[in-house]
This record gives structure tokens, sequence and C-alpha cells, in this order.
């Protein structure tokens, strides 16, 4: 697909006057790197900010993302090392603001200011202490995602299966979908094996979410979901957050995965589901290059370039009300059902 210059400069424009927002990004991750790891300060206004403001972005959920060296001896330490780092950039960088709720969110928008929510990536801070979810939620924490690729005391990701047992959640699991649920969180199913996806089906009735995981039909890796997994997610009133991931996304054999290959498969799960239930979950992950676990490079170079998405989105036959949707208030308003 070609864009052409005016449809280029369309969807520049979609993205500047919506609301985009990011429903994965290992934010947390990065700057506790930075910081803690590197020595630096100042990392958001001199690595990030600029960035974001060029592509107009206005929520970014950070999740919590431990390195497996940080597994699982020092996770929880790590974990709030993270939020630690998270707090001397607050101060640094007026321009973020650490948010709760959705009216908070909104009340940072109209503010000017760029809003953050977290999530977890993976429950290894919590070991098997179901009182530490509490203790999270307090710090701010609002997205659970149960497991990254490896075994937790909750569940067990893609890439193994607890012999013995079916895969999915185990006992601690189901108490923590319980207890998010409880304490008004959301769950995102990302990285859960397919035996996880039907637990939380089975044990939960809210809304949920599948953060950053596209289709399986056009790319068939366990990280995509398919067809039957996007139709209940949307029946459920959930979110599926579209990964640019070149893994995730590539539709041929050869050469790079494109913006245009991922607005290809939110047009798929727009046919199965509706794109009321699509978002953006971008997952980045340029900035981890090398790094043991990260599969490829990003189809989007960064922020700045989302609008070659919303480029695609239109020439895949998006109305410009659902692009606006899918850059940002499919996941506020999937928000609005999950934390209020």
């Amino acid at each position: 697909m070609t864009i052409t210059p005016q449809l280029a400069v369309r969807a520049q424009e979609l993205n500047r006057r919506c609301f985009v927002a990011d429903a994965h990004y290992d934010l947390l991750n990065l700057l506790a790197r930075r910081r803690i790891d590197e020595g630096r300060t100042n990392v958001v206004n001199e690595d990030y900010l600029p960035r974001w403001r060029a592509g107009g972005v206005n929520l970014i959920v950070s999740s919590i993302f431990l390195d497996t060296m940080h597994v699982p001896e020092m996770a929880l330490r790590r974990a709030l090392d993270q939020i630690a780092a998270m707090h001397e950039e607050l101060d640094q960088c007026p321009d973020l603001a650490l948010c709760r709720n959705v009216g908070e969110i909104r009340a940072a928008h109209a503010d000017g200011r760029i809003a953050l929510l977290l999530s977890f990536e993976g429950v290894e801070p919590l070991g098997n202490d179901l009182n530490l979810l509490r203790v999270f939620y307090e710090l701010g924490v609002r997205g659970i995602g149960l497991v990254w690729n490896r075994r937790n005391f909750a569940a067990d990701g893609l890439k193994v299966h607890r012999r013995g047992t079916s895969g999915g959640l185990t006992e601690f699991g189901a108490a923590l979908l319980d207890e998010a649920e409880r304490l008004g969180m959301y769950v995102d199913v990302s990285h859960l094996n397919d035996e996880g996806f039907a637990d939380v089906c089975r044990l939960t009735g809210r809304p949920f979410a599948a953060s950053h995981s596209n289709s399986r039909a056009l790319t068939n890796v366990p990280r995509n979901l398919t067809d039957e997994q996007i139709r209940t997610i949307a029946g459920r009133g959930g979110v599926i957050g579209l990964n640019c991931a070149q893994a995730f996304i590539r539709l041929r054999e050869g050469g790079p995965a494109t913006a245009a290959e991922l607005a290809v498969h939110a047009a798929h799960i727009k046919q199965v589901a509706g794109a009321e239930h699509i978002c953006l979950g971008f997952d980045f992950c340029s900035e981890f290059r090398g790094s043991a676990g990260i599969m490829g490079m990003d189809a989007i170079d960064y922020y700045d370039h989302a609008w070659e998405l919303t480029a695609g989105l239109l020439a895949q036959g998006f109305s410009e009300a659902e692009a606006e949707g899918v850059l940002g208030l499919n996941l506020l308003n999937f928000l609005e059902k999950t934390i209020g």
C-alpha cells in the first residue's frame, strides 16, 4: 500500500487532534535502567518527551516488566525500584502525571499533561503473596497482566507448560483475579497461553484486555489472538491493542513488516469483532535491541511515526471516527468500565 502525500497529511492532522493512548509500553523498566543502572537523571525530558509531544501522545500505560536477571530473587525490589525511578522522573518532568482513574487522566489531558497509568506485565513481584496486590494498587497499579513468557506462581506464560497440568491458571492465579476485581483493576491476557486465556474467560465476567496482541489468523504466532479469542474479548466489552513488533505483524516472508501490514491486522479484527474493540498497544522494543527474548524490531519507528498506522487505517476503510477510537478513545472507554 502506498501512502499518498494527501493521505499522510490527513493522518498527521488526525493524530494531532485526537486523544492518543498506548495500552502497553515498558517505560518503567527503561527508566530504571537509565537512572539506577546508568546513573542518569532527567531521562523523560531528554530522551522521550519531545517525541511524545511530536506524536501527540496523551496517555501511556506503562508495564512493570522485569528482566529475567531479576527474577525471582530480586523481583519485588526491582519492581519497587522501577516505581521509585518513575517518581524521581515525575519530580523532574511536570509534563507527566501519574493517574489512577479516568477522571485523573481527563484532568491531566485538560492541563496539557501526558497521563501515565501503571500495569503489571507478569506478577513476579507478588511472589505468591496475595496481600501484595493491595500494596501495588495503592502505589497506582491498575492493570494486571498475569504473565510474561515465563512461568510464575499465577500461571504459565506462552513458552512453558507445567507438567501434569493444563497449563492454565493456578489457584493463586484464580485468587488474583478475584482480588483484582475487588480492588477495581483490569486484567490483561497478552502473553497468556490459550489454556490461561480460557481460564480467565471462565473465572471472570468482567471486561478484559489483550493490551499488545494481533491476529493469529494473519500471523500464526502464539502471541497473537485467534478469531474466537478476539470475539470473546469483544463480547466482554474488552479491547485489543495493536502490537508493532514485526514478528507479530509479518504477512509475508522476507523484508521488514510495515505499519500498513499492521493496519491489515486492524482491518481483520474490525471484521471479526468491530472497530470499537481496537486500540494501540505498540510495545516498542527497539530500545531493548539485543536483549534476550525480544523478537525483532518495531514496524513503526516510535510515537512520532504513529501517523503511519493512522494512514494505514484510513486506507483500509476505517472512518475518521473509527480511527479516532483506535487511537485512544476505545482504550479510554474500556478503562472507564474497569478502573472507573
